[in-house]
């Protein structure tokens, strides 16, 4: 029992990782008021977050997440600009769609449904994507158009993962907004933790590598 309190017992390396989760959190928040850098701050948490579960961050987390942010800097925003203009226009499609359902009756209202059914099922889709994107980009090297493919179709395979994902970072964003606003500053960094517990599972599945079998150094820098 004793042990569990020492240095490299359980609950002491699980609050280590806990603080290192809210501090990525608050690196993410500043990196990303830019905006257009969401992309890659995103990508950068990951790639950290996932170190940080498979017990391989190094000693320096700023470090490891600011090499990642500029490493992934230029592909992160690209993919960041192209993710974000199809969610407003899908956004805006919802919005448009379902106020003219509401104001419609008889025949063009069944056509409104019709293509307000076939947006949401767009925006599922885009979810996908969406959810898997930046982790898969802190994980993989690959051009934008396959990055985007292949987001969906790991997604898409791993539905359950993705799910999970989804509301972890819903869960944390409810919290936020109705009874604890401050965790808008680390919120991020502990959903990510927490979903990188499934992500790295899904990944190391993907790419093949075996658990124990990494090859990600566990220096400073990536």
């Amino acid at each position: 029992m004793k042990n569990l309190f020492n240095y490299d017992g359980a609950v002491f390396q699980l609050l280590m990782k806990f603080c290192s989760a809210c501090g990525l959190g608050l690196m993410w928040t500043i990196c990303s008021l830019p905006l257009f850098t969401i992309g890659a701050s995103t990508t950068a948490l990951y790639a950290v977050s996932i170190k940080l579960v498979r017990g391989t961050e190094g000693t320096s987390i700023v470090r490891q997440f600011l090499h990642a942010f500029r490493t992934n800097f230029r592909q992160a925003t690209q993919l960041w600009l192209i993710v974000f203009g199809a969610g407003a226009f899908l956004a805006a499609d919802c919005y448009i769609l379902y106020h003219l359902r509401q104001s419609s009756a008889g025949t063009a209202a069944v056509v409104w449904t019709l293509l307000f059914a076939v947006v949401l099922a767009a925006v599922v889709l885009y979810s996908i994507v969406f959810t898997f994107l930046f982790p898969m980009l802190a994980y993989f090297d690959n051009d934008n158009r396959s990055m985007l493919r292949n987001s969906f179709f790991v997604g898409a395979r791993y539905l359950f993962c993705t799910i999970a994902v989804f509301g972890i970072h819903a869960a944390f964003l409810y919290v936020t907004i109705n009874l604890f606003a401050p965790l808008l500053l680390f919120g991020e960094g502990l959903s990510a933790w927490a979903s990188s517990y499934l992500l790295s599972n899904v990944l190391l599945a993907v790419s093949g590598e075996k658990r124990g079998a990494e090859t990600e150094d566990s220096g400073d820098e990536p």
